[in-house]
């Protein structure tokens, strides 16, 4: 245990010594992290103490971005409403100079309808002003160059035209600020089309590969859309295709093993990461039963692949 430690509200478990030769294998185009950092199981994992979701969830990031695997995190609660440039800048101060964030941007950027009230449209849906207003603006202001990746997670959602919708995405990803990667994560199959990753690719934006029962599998994504035409290579690994989120969730809690090993979906993000230049994954806990796990397991199949 680190003398720090000793003092902090929690610290960093102290990792395997197989984990430190991993880390130190990977290219340094590539950065690992999970969906989040605030779970008190993994203490012995991450941390080195068990401590509560809330002190996790103000004071673990430090002890988080210690371990020798994790270079990045994605913070989800952005998703729910946005958050201030204070409160990013505060993240940037606990983590290191090369450490860099995936932020979700708020729901209400990628959502068509009114969450309490679908029969109503939503006038912020792709709406330029707000978004950079709300939710870029701050966490540019806040996490400076450690904000490396602006997440569009787009809801499953009835899209009754789906050339509009490319055509207000374009628009929309054409008016906004450079200065950090915008990547679209689709949960409608029928949006994964030509002319979505035409108009990404016309703007500089990415794809978010990513494995989720809505969507095809990682690897008829990657069949679907050359990895090398895209600028960095973003990939969320959530949850596998036989599974429901609340199912696994309850199955897998308090994730702190590998409960659902999902060998083949480890392979597909694997060849993904050996073939980018620079490339963004995120676990989350339901894709196995504990995020950091599945990100040992990961990052042992890309150093040495199980064919």
């Amino acid at each position: 245990m680190e003398q720090l430690s000793l003092f902090a509200p929690v610290g960093a478990a102290e990792p395997p010594a197989r984990v430190r030769v991993l880390a130190a294998e990977l290219h340094e185009g590539l950065y690992l992290g999970t969906s989040s950092w605030s779970f008190p199981g993994w203490d012995g994992i991450v941390y080195d103490r068990k401590v509560s979701q809330t002190t996790l969830a103000r004071h673990g990031l430090t002890a988080y971005a210690r371990h020798p695997l994790f270079r990045t995190v994605c913070i989800d609660r952005t998703y729910y409403g946005p958050i201030t440039a204070e409160d990013f800048a505060r993240y940037r101060s606990a983590v290191p100079e090369d450490f860099r964030f995936v932020v979700k941007a708020h729901e209400l950027v990628t959502r068509t309808r009114q969450k309490d009230d679908i029969a109503s449209p939503n006038p912020l849906f792709l709406e330029p002003r707000y978004a950079i207003d709300e939710v870029i603006g701050p966490c540019l202001e806040g996490l400076g160059h450690r904000a490396a990746v602006m997440l569009l997670q787009f809801p499953p959602q009835f899209v009754d035209d789906v050339a509009a919708f490319n055509d207000k995405l374009h628009r929309f990803l054409s008016e906004l600020p450079k200065g950090v990667l915008y990547a679209v994560e689709l949960r409608n199959p029928e949006l994964f089309n030509d002319g979505y990753r035409e108009l990404l690719h016309d703007v500089g934006a990415s794809h978010c590969f990513n494995v989720h029962p809505n969507m095809p599998s990682l690897d008829e994504q990657v069949q679907q859309s050359a990895p090398d035409a895209w600028p960095t290579i973003v990939i969320r690994w959530m949850l596998r295709r036989s599974l429901r989120y609340g199912d696994a969730k309850e199955a897998f809690y308090p994730f702190d093993k590998l409960l659902n090993e999902d060998a083949g979906s480890r392979r597909a993000v694997s060849t993904l990461c050996r073939d980018a230049k620079r490339a963004f994954v995120i676990v989350n806990n339901k894709a196995e039963g504990s995020a950091p796990l599945s990100l040992i397991s990961l990052a042992e199949e890309i150093v040495s692949p199980t064919r």
